[in-house]
């Protein structure tokens, strides 16, 4: 044993649990009335964001919630979504965001899947949630959010309890926890995958940790930095910036709906810095009519991620003032893992092809340990040619603990020490990576994922239906939307009309094909159907 590894143990001075739960501390402590989060007509300072926080996870452990217990949130942008990437791990329990698109079967899976105890909720959404609570054969405490700002023509009571009230059950002086080892629990997010039920992955408080500072370097985050949530803190925990922000002082604005409009106002308003959001965001901002638009007052700092962006994008958002930054990630990374880094040789290159390098998904992350591409039978790193496909491997503190009971989907996952992304892409000369399909056949729709398994079994259950087969068809607006091809049952005709009218029964708006085409499958000797074939026609 080395003299270096004799009398210097780990101990309570020198080695402590790395958690984001230290960010919003500092902030209270070293900017207790700064605006910490604005809301429409309220706002709160960093002291009182921490007080609020402190209060809901008293509130909590007051009816039993303790380390390992699930508190589900269905929540827009508003202040205790962003309050509860606090509360609830405060108890040691584990926060699980769920997307408010889904639907009732969807949700119902989740709270009954991820074992919640406690599910906070906006009133808006109560015509799926009490559908979703009706289908689940357990108790759960439901406490509602209920906005002034939403649309009070939708809203209506879903459970017994007030966010507010409940939130001032608790006690200012409540002894919160901090995490007993950093690989403890902190989030649990669900992602479509590649089966018709979602998986449920796992972050933990040392990922979240080194996400939020990885990217605030990756970002050239300054202090003080006015930051606008238009990416859903369901999604991803909004990229773990509800963490990161804290961190820098930041303020951040939040935005309920997705709305143009609002987006200009909002960055006039607030003099934004930054944001991040999906392609299909940046195109609704360069197509706004003149009369939604605002001049910019200063630079407007965007990462995009999701479907990949078109590389006309980028020239349209710098001729109004934003510079944005391509990035790449997935659920199963804590959001975003690699970024377009931007190198100043490139500022030679004609204006197109600046713009083919923008659309590259890039390269590692500051604390992402290992991004690459390799042959996943071989596990061999293909050659940086820009031409041969393999698919991205990543390793790092920022991939998830696995997927939530579910061990064989988290081996196969994390075979060969590298998690496997799924995602088929090539690594140029340069080492930057550009992704060319998606062998998972996950469709990225406004940046949400959507199985198409979980359409083609939706299709099957139709009477007129021989089989079905989901591919992603380009889109103007979403990057991406479904498109079914249907092999009908001989003497039981159908339309386009009315499969359609039967996915809206019980999926997702976002989720129903936007096309259906009638025809033959081509099929491999075994039967399996050639979706590269069907992509072909688009």
């Amino acid at each position: 044993m080395s003299s270096y590894d004799t009398n210097l143990d780990k101990n309570k001075a020198n080695h402590i649990p790395l958690t984001p739960l230290t960010f919003l501390e500092r902030a209270k402590d070293v900017y207790p009335n700064y605006e910490a989060i604005v809301y429409e007509d309220r706002k709160y300072t960093w002291i009182e964001v921490y007080q609020r926080a402190v209060k809901f996870a008293s509130a909590l452990s007051k009816i039993g919630i303790s380390k390992g217990d699930t508190v589900s949130f269905l929540a827009f942008n508003t202040p205790e979504i962003f309050e509860a990437h606090y509360s609830v791990p405060m108890t040691g329990g584990v926060l699980n965001t769920i997307n408010v698109r889904l639907d009732a079967n969807t949700i119902a899976y989740i709270l009954d899947h991820s074992e919640a105890k406690v599910l906070v909720v906006d009133r808006q959404l109560h015509v799926e949630v009490k559908k979703a609570l009706k289908k689940i054969n357990k108790k759960i405490i439901v406490i509602d959010i209920n906005d002034k700002h939403a649309d009070q023509s939708k809203l209506e009571k879903i459970g017994d309890l007030e966010y507010e009230d409940f939130l001032n059950t608790g006690d200012e002086n409540y002894d919160w926890k901090m995490p007993e080892d950093e690989w403890q629990a902190i989030s649990l997010s669900y992602t479509s995958g590649t089966t018709g039920n979602p998986k449920g992955v796992v972050y933990h408080h040392r990922g979240a940790y080194l996400m939020s500072t990885g990217s605030s370097v990756a970002w050239n985050m300054p202090n003080r930095l006015n930051f606008l949530t238009i990416v859903p803190m369901f999604h991803c925990n909004g990229w773990c910036y509800p963490w990161t922000i804290p961190m820098l002082n930041g303020r951040t604005v939040c935005l309920r709906n997705i709305d143009v409009k609002k987006i200009f106002e909002l960055i006039d308003k607030y003099n934004v810095t930054h944001f991040g959001g999906a392609p299909i965001i940046l195109n609704m901002i360069t197509g706004a009519p003149e009369a939604d638009r605002k001049k910019l007052k200063n630079k407007v700092y965007v990462l995009t991620a999701g479907a990949p962006p078109p590389s006309i994008i980028f020239k349209k958002m710098k001729d109004l003032g934003f510079e944005v930054m391509h990035v790449y990630g997935l659920t199963e990374t804590y959001g975003h893992v690699t970024q377009c880094s931007w190198n100043d040789e490139w500022n030679s290159f004609d204006e197109d092809k600046q713009n083919e390098i923008k659309a590259r998904q890039g390269v590692r992350y500051p604390n992402t340990e290992g991004v690459t591409v390799m042959d996943p039978e071989t596990m061999k790193e293909v050659p940086q040619d820009g031409k041969t496909i393999g698919e991205i491997m990543i390793r790092g503190n920022i991939v998830m603990k696995g997927y939530f009971k579910d061990k064989a989907a988290t081996d196969k996952a994390m075979a060969g020490g590298w998690f496997h992304t799924g995602d088929l892409a090539v690594m140029h000369p340069d080492g930057y990576i550009k992704i060319q399909d998606r062998s998972k056949d996950i469709i990225i729709s406004g940046g949400e994922n959507i199985s198409s398994i979980e359409i083609e079994n939706t299709l099957a259950k139709h009477p007129s239906v021989s089989i079905a087969a989901v591919v992603a068809k380009p889109d103007e607006k979403w990057g991406e939307v479904p498109c079914a091809f249907i092999e009908m049952i001989q003497d039981k005709p159908t339309t386009e009309k009315e499969l359609i009218d039967f996915c809206k029964e019980t999926l997702a708006g976002f989720k129903v094909p936007k096309q259906v085409i009638f025809c033959e499958l081509p099929k491999t000797s075994t039967g399996k159907i050639q979706k590269f074939e069907l992509r072909k026609q688009f």
